[in-house]
């Protein structure tokens, strides 16, 4: 535990101020210089030496996380050719059908221009548009397209979700859309891995194809499952439930079972972790009693058996972080359980974390890993206490109390973390839990017992229809918690710091609990006090201000006006505005500064405080016109109609700056992402001319102006 925690630290910092620059020449260089101090004060023997071989050790494992994450991160950076060339791209998972696209996770193999042919070897998202020849690629294709691929970039809004971070974590290093026609297929299905490799390919290609490989037959047999749940019957959510509960296969979720199980508290139960590999675990074990009995080498056949099944389990679905790191957990307790010892701890679960982080450093930056290890940990921590809080008589109440007490534990040490990252918290989570535990692990265990009976279809459809009516009793129970009164609350905004004040708070109280000292006690309270606070200052200084706000969001024009009341207008340029994408990018940006849902405008309005008439708005002694389409072409007039503060140009307008500057004198002329590249640099060329100052959103971001 103390060596995972400043490895963590060094992972967390080299991530924050990650650059390009020569800082892994030098973090090689301080790792071989604290490893070489670390082992001559070893072997130095010298007791009053102990803090400083203490201290070398944390900062060779700070260094050690700095050092990964940083040469993890070295592999996304590549300076990609100017305009459209052609790449040959191998896909290397399931195309995901989106609303006009379909997203292509892709390695990049090599690019030819005038020059030859240059070897790439790095991975990246293509968007294919959605045609049915596009709906016919699979995994293991190779194909030639011609593309502008670039490194991904953010809209720059504000709080908004940092999506080329994400995508620099997840190892990719580009993104690129491809128009129908631009594409081709060189190979089909991956058969021809190995033979396209070239006869230099490096011990990283033969890996990459390997992987790619494994992963190909893992998909086809996670199909084939598929393919027999739909043969079976199963469609709609019951279908995309069992796939998540069993393979692990998401892609089949909607929209709506994902918002009913969020609010409900029953997320966690979509996504295969701890619970699903504990049930799969307790099965096999159960199934492998009978070699178990003869003696300890059946014990060790059975353990073996056990890490194998479940690294095959693994591999079946994908390798999430979540799967891994529960896998890797319940192997240790094979181990152990072979050499007669229970080893489920801190210390392992710590030293599972430091081997999945060496693997993979960005895994510390998925949020399924962060909120399997603090469950883990707050179960092992404080279930046992919140547990002895009561004493329940009989077996039925001390099995439900036990099953609410690992809930709560669970609950209350992933509460910070779910409120941080979706800004809501499941009030009904205990009611939740209760039911929809017991009947994931009845549904799981005759999932499996379905599975075993295909060879004997009449009784596996009778078995198919008990699993139908199971599901559809998880949902009807999941959506019936949704509509309860309060049954989440949202818009909850916490600061970075706040959840690491909230989890010493968490230390301190468990600390006090089993020390009981009132001095504990003090500390704890005064430092809880002291975060309060905090809160209270933060949320002051983000407290709502008389604005207006400029988004960059390139499918729905608008204009936020804000009051310092925390009540705000959002007017739209466009009479169908997509308001998803809108809300996808800026919802952050409202709770952050405690914001009411705004009042949506497409029409004109009108306040004592707030008018829109003609596409003109007036807040707070501020004009703005949004000029969305030709209404103010070829107008003339002797005077000037209006003094306008800010001249919002957006999609639909085709005519010059001059003929609005005949009409209109503004403060700032601000070029919305809707505009296509040829207008928004010929605005940008007519602002200069004139003389205009002026904002280019696609550019800039998000802007915001106080009144």
């Amino acid at each position: 535990m103390r060596l995972v925690i400043p490895w963590i630290a060094g992972a967390f910092c080299g991530e924050r101020f990650f650059s390009c620059s020569t800082e892994l020449i030098w973090g090689i260089l301080a790792f071989g210089f604290l490893f070489a101090l670390s082992f001559i004060l070893y072997f130095l023997e010298r007791y009053s030496l102990r803090w400083c071989f203490g201290v070398v050790i944390a900062a060779l494992c700070f260094t050690g996380g700095w050092l990964g994450i940083t040469c993890q991160f070295q592999q996304t950076i590549y300076t990609f050719p100017q305009g459209e060339v052609v790449y040959r791209v191998l896909i290397t998972d399931t195309p995901q059908a989106k609303e006009r696209t379909y997203l292509c996770r892709t390695l990049l193999k090599e690019h030819c221009d005038s020059v030859g042919i240059h070897p790439i070897d790095r991975n990246a998202i293509l968007y294919l548009k959605r045609d049915s020849a596009a709906a016919q690629l699979k995994t293991g294709d190779e194909l030639l397209v011609s593309a502008r691929i670039s490194p991904p970039a953010n809209n720059k809004n504000f709080d908004e979700f940092d999506y080329a971070r994400y995508l620099m974590r997840k190892g990719i290093c580009g993104t690129g859309y491809v128009v129908s026609g631009k594409w081709s297929i060189l190979s089909s299905g991956g058969h021809s891995l190995y033979l396209s490799l070239p006869p230099d390919a490096t011990d990283n290609h033969y890996l990459k194809t390997s992987m790619l490989y494994l992963r190909n037959i893992a998909n086809s047999y996670r199909e084939k499952i598929i393919s027999l749940y739909r043969e079976l019957g199963f469609n709609g959510d019951e279908l995309a439930i069992l796939s998540a509960l069993t393979i692990g296969d998401k892609t089949e979720l909607s929209e709506s079972i994902r918002e009913s199980y969020s609010v409900a508290g029953a997320s966690h139960i979509l996504a295969l972790s701890g619970l699903h590999i504990g049930l799969l675990y307790t099965l096999l074990f159960f199934i492998l009693q009978p070699v178990a009995k003869r003696g300890n080498a059946g014990r060790c056949l059975r353990s073996l058996f056990l890490i194998v099944l479940l690294w095959a389990f693994a591999f079946f679905t994908g390798f999430s972080p979540s799967v891994i790191r529960s896998v890797a957990m319940f192997s240790i307790l094979a181990l152990a359980d072979m050499f007669g010892r229970q080893s489920f701890s801190l210390n392992t679960l710590a030293a599972t974390a430091w081997l999945m982080l060496l693997c993979n450093p960005a895994w510390l930056f998925d949020v399924g890993f962060q909120l399997s290890f603090v469950a883990v940990t707050s179960i092992l921590l404080i279930q046992q206490p919140i547990y002895h809080l009561f004493t329940i008589k009989g077996g039925i109440g001390k099995y439900v109390w036990g099953l609410m007490s690992v809930s709560i534990a669970a609950q209350l040490g992933t509460a910070p973390l779910v409120i941080f990252y979706f800004s809501r918290f499941s009030t009904h989570f205990l009611l939740t839990n209760l039911v929809v535990i017991p009947l994931v692990t009845i549904i799981l265990y005759v999932a499996v017992f379905m599975l075993l009976l295909t060879p004997i279809s009449w009784i596996q459809t009778y078995v198919a229809e008990g699993v139908k009516k199971l599901l559809e009793i998880l949902n009807l129970f999941v959506r019936w918690v949704e509509q309860l009164p309060y049954s989440s609350i949202d818009g909850i905004w916490l600061y970075q710091l706040e959840v690491l004040g909230i989890y010493v708070s968490l230390f301190l109280l468990f600390y006090y609990y089993m020390n009981r000292r009132y001095k504990k006690l003090i500390t704890c309270l005064s430092f809880i006090l002291l975060l309060a606070v905090c809160h209270v200052a933060m949320s002051w200084i983000d407290r709502p201000q008389s604005s207006l706000v400029f988004y960059n969001v390139r499918g729905c024009p608008a204009v936020h006006c804000i009051g310092s009341d925390g009540y705000s207008w959002i007017n739209y340029a466009d009479t169908l505005p997509d308001k998803q994408l809108l809300k996808r990018a800026v919802t952050n940006y409202w709770n952050h500064h405690h914001l009411l849902p705004p009042k949506e405008i497409t029409t004109d309005y009108k306040t004592a405080t707030f008018s829109r008439r003609q596409q003109i708005l007036s807040w707070q002694g501020c004009r703005i016109c949004m000029v969305t389409d030709n209404r103010w072409r070829n107008n003339s007039t002797v005077s000037v109609l209006y003094t306008i503060d800010y001249l919002y140009l957006c999609k639909g307008y085709d005519g010059h700056l001059e003929e609005l500057t005949r009409l209109f004198v503004p403060g700032c002329i601000i070029l919305d992402a809707s505009l296509s590249e040829y207008r928004k640099n010929r605005l940008e060329d007519e602002c200069k001319q004139s003389g205009l100052r002026f904002i280019s959103l696609s550019e800039e971001g998000s802007v915001c102006f106080l009144l």
